[in-house]
């Protein structure tokens, strides 16, 4: 075969008009390599003849298990149909198949309208936080983002249970100033899965006057406003950040959302700031009752004068030993009552398994302890003295008896 520049040569001398026999000769070449390349309109390329690849006598059974199970690796697919040969070779084919036996998912341009919706989901900082005991911990922070205007809202809390999500929202709702027409989330077990809703989110959202969707599986773009702001707050805000406590993160957070707010999203060319009003007038007003909302149960206090909550203990008042108390927590605090009375007040501890005492319960528990274990005092009988005739009445022994 010749090479481009004699292709190239061998053209320009028959347009010169050299006779083809006298370029053959120059050349070196045969008179037919030379007819052949001047009537060729493109230069010579070399092509290697088609051969059976080793992949071949595999691609159908390749194809089918893809059918059946596309995510499966390719090592695994390797050892179900006995390859032996290159690893690579073998990767590089199974790549090559793979978007064929994918269904296509569409991911559509979704509209939203001023008031219409909020987007709800966690957000886990990839920042382990300091809690009370010594220990770190990597805690959920609730984020609440409005469709229409992207205004972000958002809270770490102290677990992702149903009480601890519900009083987050609340906060986080009324940070808006207004009620959200639909709260969507995915399937967080804390608000509800496979389409029924968790305890207590039923009450939640009927009181709100709200409703709570839940998506599908494999749903990704009906939620990608607020999980594209997560991704925002790993690169905006975690970067060069240190904590101290989760009332520290929060602070902090909190402060940076404002800047965060007032900046110009691309997609909707205005800063959230700028679109908020036009959210709140199409939304629902805030309910005019109060929430019953947190931790909340009653039970009978025991001589152990502590009660438990999320996995940790607090001191009761021991005057109330063996009576009924109520026991409530928000976010920040856990307040025992009796009667409607409050008999503990704690702030509310995010490490697992602590005991949270107040020093004036154990000096009342060691009092109380005193008392019981001095002895009761014993009231002397004035006169313990038995007439004798009484003893002979009851034997029958008195005067006149037979």
């Amino acid at each position: 075969m010749i090479t481009l520049e004699d292709w190239a040569l061998i053209r320009r001398l028959a347009a010169e008009g050299v006779p083809k026999a006298q370029i053959a000769a120059r050349l070196g070449i045969s008179r037919t390599t030379v007819v052949k390349a001047v009537a060729s309109d493109s230069p010579p390329r070399y092509s290697r003849s088609p051969q059976p690849r080793s992949f071949a006598v595999f691609e159908a059974r390749v194809r089918e298990m893809l059918a059946e199970h596309p995510d499966m690796p390719s090592t695994v697919i390797a050892e179900r149909v006995g390859w032996t040969g290159s690893a690579r070779w073998f990767r590089e084919n199974v790549a090559r198949l793979r978007p064929e036996q994918r269904r296509p998912d569409p991911a559509d341009r979704l509209e939203w309208a001023a008031g219409d919706a909020a987007q709800c989901d966690l957000w886990f900082p990839p920042k382990k936080i300091p809690l009370e005991d010594g220990t770190t911990a990597l805690l959920p922070v609730l984020v609440i983002v409005a469709a229409h205007s992207r205004f972000i809202t958002g809270r770490m809390l102290p677990s992702r249970k149903t009480e601890d999500l519900l009083l987050g929202s609340w906060e986080l709702i009324q940070q808006i100033g207004r009620v959200p027409r639909r709260l969507i989330w995915d399937n967080e077990a804390g608000i509800g899965r496979r389409g029924k809703l968790a305890d207590g989110v039923t009450a939640f959202s009927g009181t709100l006057a709200t409703r709570i969707v839940q998506l599908k599986p494999y749903d990704p773009e009906s939620k990608g406003i607020v999980e594209r702001r997560n991704g925002f707050f790993e690169t905006s805000f975690m970067p060069g950040r240190t904590f101290t406590s989760p009332a520290d993160f929060n602070a902090q957070f909190a402060a940076w959302l404002q800047l965060a707010n007032r900046r110009v999203v691309r997609t909707i060319k205005a800063a959230p700031t700028d679109l908020i009003g036009r959210d709140q007038a199409a939304m629902l007003p805030l309910p005019p009752i109060p929430l019953q909302l947190g931790w909340r149960h009653r039970i009978r206090l025991g001589k152990d004068y502590y009660v438990r909550l999320d996995s940790s203990d607090y001191s009761v008042d021991p005057t109330m030993i063996g009576r009924m108390v109520d026991v409530t927590a928000d976010l920040d605090r856990v307040r025992v009552r009796a009667g409607g009375r409050i008999i503990a007040d704690h702030a509310r501890v995010w490490a697992r398994g602590l005991t949270v005492t107040d020093p004036a319960h154990v000096e009342t528990a060691k009092r109380l302890r005193e008392q019981v274990q001095q002895p009761r005092p014993v009231h002397p009988v004035d006169d313990l003295t038995r007439d004798l005739a009484d003893y002979d009445r009851a034997f029958g022994l008195a005067e006149g008896a037979a």
